[in-house]
């Protein structure tokens, strides 16, 4: 099986991060690479499991060494995916499956042209501000940062292969689960398919001779 990146981007309050869990917990042929921060945990994260919670410095070391595939600064905190995770995923047969800003994805992908790129779209305006307001993590600054930041992201939906709107989250776990089948089958991503080709080409060969001597 080839196996490639997937990455899910969406504004603050798109449901990506909960596709993406319930994608992990559904199947077993995907891994989570698990990004860098410089943020603090929210209540409820792991860190090794969430993000790997790092300080600034340790953050800049890495990023100065080449370790990220992508990295981007994000409402006042840095945010990155070392390279070696993703290699790690990959090696192991399984996709590797990320929730990444607009930023970060674009870096990404110039770095695994392979990657699948699928933007999760809020069904409305109205239902992305409900879901910001839900977190009661953000004050009335915050939140403004994150509006204006959602209407930059918005306009990067053209750079992405595929686009879900996440008005029901089964459905668009299922829709990005059946992208994800999708592009696997692909003619240059399935390698094995040209020595199937080229035996069943021989195979019918045969049996064209067979039946032209017959006649």
């Amino acid at each position: 099986m080839s196996t490639f990146p997937v990455i899910l981007s969406a504004p603050s309050g798109g449901g990506k991060t909960t596709i993406a869990r319930r994608l992990l917990e559904r199947r077993g042929d995907i891994g989570y690479s698990v990004s860098c921060t410089t943020r603090a945990p929210r209540p409820g994260e792991v860190d090794g499991r969430d993000y790997r919670f790092l300080t600034r410095e340790s953050f800049l070391a890495a990023r100065d060494a080449g370790e990220f595939a992508e990295w981007a600064e994000v409402h006042g905190n840095l945010y990155g995916t070392l390279r070696a995770e993703v290699r790690r995923v990959l090696e192991a047969g399984r996709h590797v499956l990320m929730d990444i800003d607009v930023q970060g994805a674009r870096q990404f992908h110039a770095a695994f042209p392979d990657t699948v790129l699928i933007f999760v779209l809020p069904p409305s305006g109205e239902v992305l501000l409900s879901r910001l307001a839900a977190r009661g993590s953000e004050d009335r600054e915050k939140l403004l940062v994150r509006l204006r930041n959602a209407r930059s992201e918005l306009g990067e939906v053209g750079h992405y292969h595929y686009v879900v709107v996440n008005d029901n989250l089964e459905r668009a776990v299922d829709q990005v689960s059946a992208i994800i089948d999708a592009e696997g089958l692909r003619h240059d991503r399935v390698h094995e398919v040209e020595a199937q080709v080229e035996g069943l080409i021989a195979d019918l060969e045969r049996e064209i001779h067979d039946f032209s001597r017959g006649s």
